[in-house]
């Protein structure tokens, strides 16, 4: 028996969306997730913020996918400013305009280091924020901001998130890199107003 050309058409066109589909399938770390502490641990650099997921600056230089989040509360921002306008003897219009500016419930400070140019972008990323009985709290998608060169093939992308004005408690915030097909998650602990 033998086989027309146009019996092997419609193969041919299986094989090739089969093999596209297995491309478009994340590899390496992304296939496997990333690993998680045991205990969320505590970040270096902002005493609000534990990391559940391993992120550490020794993943960038073995995938490029360093992913930091920080958190600064609206009474660390307004004493911040207040020292400034002491050191710096601002006019009351200086001060009143920068204290216009901060956000109620503080900010988010967003940080990734990534290999190449064209991965450092946060408009890849999307943040979500859910308190401790999974009600979403706040959900963006980060707004473009291309990278700069950081060292070697590194590049770095940072964006301030203005927050939400909340009550005091435990938050879970994850960021979603659609790029790497990873979620890096983290525990926020808003603290009181004073």
């Amino acid at each position: 028996m033998t086989t027309t050309p146009t019996r092997l058409l419609p193969l041919l066109g299986l094989a090739l969306l089969t093999s596209f589909a297995t491309l478009a399938q994340p590899t390496g770390k992304a296939a496997q997730g990333r690993k998680k502490y045991m205990f969320p641990q505590k970040d270096a650099e902002s005493a609000y913020v534990q990391n559940v997921t391993k992120n550490t600056e020794e993943d960038q230089d073995v995938d490029g996918s360093f992913t930091r989040l920080g958190y600064r509360p609206y009474a660390d921002m307004l004493a911040e400013i207040t020292e400034l306008k002491r050191i710096h003897n601002w006019a009351d219009t200086t001060f009143q305009r920068r204290l216009a500016a901060l956000p109620p419930g503080g900010a988010l400070l967003v940080t990734i280091h990534r290999q190449g140019a064209k991965y450092a972008n946060l408009e890849y990323l999307t943040l979500t924020a859910t308190s401790k009985d999974g009600n979403p709290v706040f959900n963006q998608a980060l707004p473009a901001t291309p990278g700069r060169f950081f060292g070697r093939d590194l590049y770095q992308a940072q964006r301030l998130i203005p927050f939400p004005k909340i009550e005091p408690q435990t938050l879970n915030v994850s960021i979603r890199d659609a790029k790497l097909y990873q979620t890096f998650e983290y525990v926020v602990t808003v603290p009181a107003a004073q």
